[in-house]
């Protein structure tokens, strides 16, 4: 059920996300919102529940409060190729057609806010901050698209895994320890690599004194200058 929050509410967050890890990306966010005078609505989401799917008119732009989303498409041979993994602070389902070109799901309970898309663009067209906001996550979106696809090119399981690696340690470790939301499955579709590999050169890695593994999800850094190698 969708009810209706502020546009200043504050964020909640996963595992360890740093509050200096997302505040740009909600100030942003808040701003555009802000300046539209426009509020979102809450969305409760179930662990691996849909918020909406691949072709489905894209009638909201989302950002998520707490928990983690992720975006895929669904492969004409039935594999899975996830696009991104949005944490607490993330803005998603800004397509520029007017249907969704991924679908989105919840990769743990999650809360999202939901903003009308239409209502955004109509502010966009008479106010300069909304359109300049709405660019701004715009080209950071396509600077992540084009990130994974040189992540996808690499030629070694390795070098993919690092590069994810370093790309969690940014956005929510905290001294080096990080509470991945996503599972093995989940980071292979992102890797394009399959869950034996993932979970051998995780392994790999552990037994090389590189990273520390506690359960499935806790991972610790222990050398990330050897990863920024791999990562070179």
């Amino acid at each position: 059920m969708l009810a209706e929050m502020p546009a200043t509410t504050a964020a909640y967050t996963f595992g360890r996300i740093s509050a200096a890890a997302i505040a740009s990306r909600l100030d942003l966010f808040d701003m555009i919102l802000d300046s539209a005078g426009v509020v979102g609505a809450s969305l409760s989401c179930h662990k691996d529940e849909e918020i909406y799917g691949e072709g489905e008119p894209a009638e909201h732009i989302y950002k998520v409060i707490s928990g983690a989303v992720r975006t895929y498409k669904l492969l004409p041979d039935g594999r899975r190729q996830i696009d991104a993994f949005h944490l607490a602070g993330d803005v998603f389902g800004l397509d520029s057609r007017d249907e969704y070109r991924l679908t989105a799901e919840a990769i743990v309970n999650s809360q999202v806010r939901a903003v009308n898309r239409h209502h955004l663009e109509v502010a966009a067209e008479t106010e300069v901050q909304v359109a300049h906001g709405l660019w701004t996550l715009t080209a950071d979106h396509l600077r992540h698209a084009e990130d994974h696809m040189l992540l996808l090119g690499r030629k070694t399981a390795t070098e993919r895994v690092a590069a994810f690696l370093l790309e969690m340690d940014r956005r929510l470790a905290v001294t080096g320890l990080m509470a991945l939301p996503m599972s093995r499955r989940d980071i292979a579709d992102y890797l394009g690599l399959t869950l034996e590999t993932v979970s051998r050169t995780f392994s790999q890695l552990q037994s090389q004194g590189v990273l520390g593994l506690s359960g499935a999800r806790r991972v610790a850094l222990r050398d990330r200058q050897c990863l920024l190698g791999m990562d070179a």
